[in-house]
């Protein structure tokens, strides 16, 4: 049965990175040349990530999320005392080709096939999220990769959300958007979006304006609230 905030949906709209990508899958195929340090690189490597966006976006000093992505990488690594330029360049390499969550493909099937519009709307960079979309062989289910590029600024800024609604023709109230960044949802459900946060490690609601539609677990339980 399809959710009643959901009922009138014209397109979908998926953050990328921690939604559809496992974050963690890089640093998980290189765990045995980390060792014990592989669970802090991959937790610093994270946080560093997104506090950088939110700080460049702060600052006025944009630059593209490969760099972020990198600078982030050189902190944790060097927070966890790891100096090894061929593990870093490994770990850089891995984040263009990372996993699905294991339901993602079948659900955008599900969502696509109902004729609704699918697209990524990601503070990614154009090639990394081209490269990250081809190894997880889900192309064909996008309609559209929207990112930050376009207006040179991190989310949660509201000029990242209004490139959902110009790209894919659909007003903010006709709109599903999805994450599993909680910060995230909160940006798009206060610009408008009907919000589905996929909370999938049983985190706390952020304490900030907007909030989600719906919580689900898996992308799986979003295509049920569009009554798939």
């Amino acid at each position: 049965m399809t959710h009643p905030d959901f009922a009138n949906i014209d397109a979908c709209l998926f953050d990328a990175y921690g939604t559809l990508f496992d974050v963690h899958s890089a640093v998980a195929k290189e765990a045995a040349a980390l060792g014990d340090k592989a669970q802090g690189v991959s937790a610093t490597w994270r946080d560093k990530q997104l506090q950088y966006t939110w700080l460049r976006s702060l600052m006025g000093e944009h630059t593209d999320f490969w760099q972020v992505t990198g600078d982030a990488l050189d902190y944790a690594l060097a927070s966890q005392g790891v100096d090894d330029a061929g593990l870093r360049q490994r770990l850089m390499d891995l984040y263009l080709t990372l996993d699905t969550y294991p339901e993602v493909p079948g659900a955008l099937k599900r969502i696509k096939d109902s004729g609704r519009k699918t697209a990524i709307l990601s503070n990614g960079e154009p090639r990394m999220l081209a490269s990250a979309v081809d190894s997880a062989g889900i192309k064909d289910l996008l309609d559209d990769v929207i990112t930050v590029e376009a207006v040179g600024i991190y989310k949660p800024d509201p000029r990242v959300y209004r490139l959902g609604t110009e790209r894919s023709g659909a007003p903010a109230e006709r709109i599903c958007f999805v994450s599993s960044n909680a910060w995230d949802v909160h940006g798009a459900a206060n610009f408008g979006f009907n919000c589905a946060w996929i909370n999938r490690f049983g985190q706390q609601r952020e304490r900030l304006p907007g909030a989600p539609k719906a919580e689900v677990r898996t992308l799986d339980e979003v295509a049920g609230l569009l009554g798939l």
